[in-house]
């Protein structure tokens, strides 16, 4: 069983960063796929950040891309979100995801287990 556990939201202003972490449970943490996705209220759950097992790899939606930088500590088993320069329309809830892949993945559906989300909200 593989258990994901998110933190490190909150509200903040316009301009401020935030770093979201996810620890996963498991002894092979290096080879999951792991990814970030949030969901806004009323809108669907869409696509963040990806990245390797090896953490080589990264991919990110346009609209975070220069402001967000997803990593990985391996041997902490956690996979970290940097958020710079937040933006209003960043508030969401966000759902650190994982699935086992010898590549990026960038499909919701294409992953096997979820956290339960942490909330960010940036005021304006």
């Amino acid at each position: 069983q593989v258990q994901l556990v998110e933190s490190g939201g909150g509200l903040v202003q316009a301009g401020d960063s935030l770093r979201l972490s996810c620890v996963v449970s498991g002894r092979t943490f290096s080879l999951y796929v792991m990814g970030w996705f949030r969901q806004a209220p009323g809108k669907e759950r869409e696509f963040v950040a990806t990245i390797s097992g090896s953490g080589g790899r990264t991919y990110y939606a346009d609209s975070v891309k220069g402001r967000f930088t997803i990593s990985r500590d391996n041997a902490k088993n956690t996979v970290y979100l940097q958020m710079n320069n937040l933006k209003p329309e960043d508030t969401a809830v966000y759902y650190c995801a994982a699935t086992r892949a010898s590549v990026i993945v960038i499909s919701r559906g294409d992953y096997a287990y979820w956290g339960q989300g942490t909330q960010v909200t940036v005021s304006s």
